[in-house]
């Protein structure tokens, strides 16, 4: 399965299609046993399924986020674009927030958890506590597992509206 990369302002619906295409690989790859795979792979399905509930929400990010920006081409662009193809991790759980007068609290609850996924992706499991929130993979099963279907029930969601 080749995933194409279609910016969210283009087709929003084709772009939520692939995105549900990663949050059901992220289910594969947990089933052969690729933890970390799995977790990176619901964090990139999850991110994407923010930018494109930003896209739809285009006027309220663009309150937030004014101005333009010059793209790696020199190109000048709108910041609230950029910040929606872009979704920058570091601007994930903020813009979350700012959907949350659209699409109430679980996208903050569920941006966290994708953000503690994210972060055992790069660093593992921690026996000790201290680089991951992880310290055992059952609750990483669980919490891939959730939002992978998560995931899924918000790229529906998003189609129907």
């Amino acid at each position: 399965m080749a995933l194409t990369h279609t910016p969210p302002w283009l087709d929003t619906s084709q772009y939520i299609k692939l995105r549900l295409e990663e949050a059901e690989l992220a289910l594969k790859f947990l089933d052969q046993g690729l933890h970390r795979n799995a977790s990176g792979k619901v964090f990139q399905a999850w991110k994407a399924m923010i930018s494109a509930a930003a896209a739809k929400n285009r006027e309220l990010i663009a309150r937030h986020y004014t101005g333009v920006v010059k793209d790696r081409t020199g190109r000048v662009r709108s910041r609230a674009d950029i910040i929606i193809a872009l979704m920058p991790t570091i601007r994930l759980r903020e813009v979350a927030s700012m959907l949350e007068e659209v699409y109430g609290r679980e996208l903050i609850h569920l941006t966290d958890i994708a953000l503690n996924l994210h972060e055992f992706q790069y660093n593992g499991l921690d026996p000790e506590d201290i680089v991951s929130r992880y310290t055992n993979l059952n609750d990483v099963e669980k919490d891939i597992k959730y939002l992978a279907e998560k995931t899924i029930e918000w790229v529906k969601r998003l189609s129907q509206a």
